[in-house]
């Protein structure tokens, strides 16, 4: 995350403005008591959440998909782990019966916060919409350009872009004067929007309206500035001042950097604003709050682990007018001490209940659809009994409570649950989006093509969550990967896969110009499945906020003990260190290169470090999917050995390559992002330990120790790995009374750890 020099910033509202057994009666009086805990502290906590998606068509208002369902995440996140009272959030979207007008979003914001906030209290308001930029009649910055968020109300001039005129937008300036009236210095703005770019990115739509030199602040926004000085009691040249030198009060949150774009995102099942999304998920995962610079700074790790999947880089920014003493301020001023969960109850009636499943990471949604299971939690995080899902509408999840040993009586909104088995379907599909820019026959073609794979499901772009896009290299496209020095350029014209954000290409995916559809997807078919298998394997990886193992896998340079990369189940290593699941995970030992994400030249030998801190054997196996999408094992890696080579003794250390091996992993090919997967089992991998010793075998290495590509049977190898993984979590559930259906594969929290460690491949 990056900080902006106290001068440049109001400009955040004006540079980044608009860019981040028990009984019944038990459950009933532990869910008070948590409510109690919540809402102890005796400010008032109030909010005003703004989100539209359906701006009006045309005039240079696109509309958005996302935006309601980040008031949703906010407006949960707010109740359930801040302590907010329902009654004390207001909120302004297209669905609501008042609508975000510019004079609706000005009228709440007043008597909603600035006439009910005291001295003390915490006031939160939350935009998520397009932002642009206006003449700035004070030229406060070099540009002499105002940011803005743009209300439902606020098009484009008739004549723009040949001619320019006035908009409705709300000015930086008068964010700046809202918060400046508030009596409190409690105060946190988000704004999950932006002011680079507008229209869409591949498969996201970007929040930003056209903006600039044209465009000026209506005179009645100014005129409301003017009366806003006068209730504060501020000068012009006061006014002026202050804005230049740091915001009014609190704390302000962007999506973005100037230059970057805020991204409107279909993930699976619903769309939201990356950051919004990131954010509130973050937060359902810690234990206690934090101060709010270190809560950004990871958020923004967690929004770069998301860039580097679909192509689109954001960097949260923020700005304080905190003081000394107040430095070390949580997040959203509050302090609070509670269960890391995935989900909780919003109504309950019998064993049916209604939850929100806002802390699930983006990656694993696909195993919460169906015939996931999570564990009810007490205040303590003691577990207490059993959900299981049967359907997700977005992150609105319906289940009923199991008959298990462990009777837990009603349930009552409010009650947190974590993850226990997610159910990974068996007909899991990879999803390609199809260029845009195809004509109607390329894209009937590609279509076509593509849906003859099994497997394989081609989709439109804007609407649902796609993987990858098939696309080809226009001369603009071109240009600008000419621009990035990307190694490797493909040839214009030609066909390949690009990242979600069509703004970054995938390695090894393009053929030649002249190449045509047909034997342009014939050609990546190997590919495809690798990318299925390497989606298959990551549905996993979710876990490692939510497993209960306790091991530790770490990447080190060769005969060093320097570390390159290393990860941990967070509350596996809570149940090690004697307390509960909840306290906060020991820091982690990150890189010493760059974002988080080590940078390793060619030619380097490293070597992985397996501790199992468990009081029973593991079962491990090491997978690394390369740039280009390609899988190789590389443990186990004796194929010569007893049917548990993979093991890993309790209390022991495994060191990959041992020093008596006559193999080094050394870095290699190809250039870019791969990722180490580790995954840890309680049960035998015996299935595919067995298929690689057959891939070994087929390969004449039978009686050697070596790591193995797997590009022809890596469908097999992963589908072996679940098999494995699956019958392992079906021996443990049905003890406790829950049966999982044919066609899916259970995951078990306490039976597998999947973790990953990322690193990029340089020259």
């Amino acid at each position: 995350m990056s900080y902006i020099k106290r001068r440049q910033f109001i400009q955040f509202s004006a540079s980044t403005l608009a860019t981040l057994g028990l009984s019944q009666l038990d459950i009933v009086q532990q869910s008070n008591r948590y409510g109690k805990v919540l809402a102890q502290s005796t400010p008032r906590k109030l909010a005003l959440l703004v989100g539209i998606n359906n701006y009006p068509a045309g005039n240079g208002l696109n509309p958005l998909a996302g935006c309601v369902n980040d008031v949703m995440l906010q407006k949960e996140l707010l109740i359930h782990r801040f302590g907010f009272q329902k009654e004390d959030i207001h909120i302004l979207t297209d669905e609501t019966p008042q609508k975000p007008t510019r004079q609706n979003i000005l009228t709440a914001f007043n008597e909603y916060l600035i006439k009910q906030a005291k001295p003390g209290d915490v006031v939160v308001f939350h935009f998520s919409g397009h932002g642009s930029r206006v003449v700035d009649p004070d030229r406060d910055t070099q540009d002499g350009l105002n940011s803005t968020f743009v209300p439902i109300d606020s098009p484009l001039p008739a004549g723009y872009p040949v001619s320019g005129g006035t908009v409705q937008d709300i000015m930086g300036h008068t964010l700046f004067l809202l918060m400046y009236a508030l009596k409190t210095e409690n105060v946190t703005v988000v704004l999950d929007s932006c002011h680079s770019g507008g229209g869409t990115r591949g498969n996201f739509r970007v929040r930003s309206r056209d903006g600039g030199n044209q465009l000026k602040p209506s005179p009645i926004e100014l005129e409301y500035q003017r009366q806003l000085l006068g209730q504060v009691g501020l000068s012009s040249q006061d006014f002026i001042q202050k804005r230049r030198k740091t915001v009014a009060k609190g704390v302000v949150i962007a999506a973005a950097q100037r230059d970057q774009y805020a991204a409107d995102v279909p993930f699976n099942g619903f769309s939201a604003g990356a950051f919004t999304f990131a954010l509130t998920q973050y937060l359902w995962q810690q234990s206690s709050n934090e101060p709010v610079d270190r809560a950004i700074v990871n958020v923004g790790r967690n929004t770069k682990n998301f860039a580097r999947q679909t192509g689109n880089y954001q960097d949260p920014e923020m700005e304080s007018n905190l003081d000394k003493a107040n430095t070390n301020t949580g997040i959203y001023f509050t302090r609070f001490s509670a269960v890391p969960a995935e989900a909780v109850v919003t109504k309950a009636s019998g064993d049916s209940v209604e939850l929100w499943l806002g802390g699930i990471d983006s990656q694993s949604l696909e195993g919460f659809k169906k015939d996931a299971v999570l564990t009810v939690l007490d205040p303590q995080g003691r577990e207490r009994g059993l959900v299981k899902l049967d359907d997700r509408k977005g992150l609105i999840g319906y289940g009923k409570l199991q008959t298990t040993q462990r009777q837990v009586g009603k349930l009552q909104p409010g009650t947190l649950l974590q993850e226990r088995i997610r159910s990974i379907p068996s007909n899991l599909t990879l999803k390609i989006g199809l260029d845009n820019s195809f004509d109607n026959s390329t894209t009937q073609q590609a279509k076509q093509a593509l849906q003859a794979i099994g497997r394989i499901e081609p989709l439109a772009l804007g609407a649902l969550e796609v993987q990858y896009i098939f696309g080809r290299v226009t001369k603009e496209r071109y240009q600008e990967l000419q621009k990035k020095k990307v190694p490797n350029l493909p040839e214009e014209g030609s066909f390949g896969l690009f990242l979600p954000g069509l703004n970054q290409i995938l390695p090894g995916s393009f053929g030649k110009a002249k190449e045509t559809v047909s034997e342009a997807v014939k050609r990546l078919q190997p590919k495809l499945k690798s990318l299925l298998a390497a989606r298959i394997v990551k549905q996993m990886l979710g876990n490692t906020n939510t497993s209960r193992i306790a091991v530790t896998a770490s990447m080190t340079l060769a005969d060093k003990n320097t570390i390159l990369g290393e990860t941990f189940p967070i509350r596996g290593v809570n149940k090690v260190s004697g307390g509960t699941t909840n306290k906060p995970a020991p820091a982690v030992t990150v890189n010493p290169f760059d974002s988080n994400v080590p940078k390793i030249p060619l030619g380097t030998q490293i070597a992985f470090q397996i501790q199992n801190n468990e009081s029973r054997p593991l079962y491990v196996s090491i997978l690394v999917i390369d740039a280009q999408g390609e899988m190789t094992v590389i443990f186990p890696n004796d194929w010569s050995a007893s049917k548990d080579a993979a093991l890993v003794e309790a209390g022991q250390k495994q060191l990959i390559p041992q020093s008596g091996d006559a193999f080094k992993l050394t870095i290699g090919d190809p250039l870019g992002v791969s990722e180490a997967l580790i995954i840890a089992s309680t049960t035998p991998l015996r299935t595919s330990l067995k298929a690689l010793k057959e891939i070994a075998k087929a390969r004449g290495l039978e009686n050697r120790s070596a790591p193995i590509a797997v590009p022809d049977e890596v469908l097999d190898v992963t589908n072996s790995l679940l098999d494995d993984l699956d019958a392992g979590t079906r021996s443990a559930i049905n003890v406790e009374g829950v049966q999982l259906p044919a066609g899916v594969r259970g995951v078990d929290t306490t039976k597998l750890a999947a973790m990953a460690i990322t690193f990029e491949v340089v020259a």
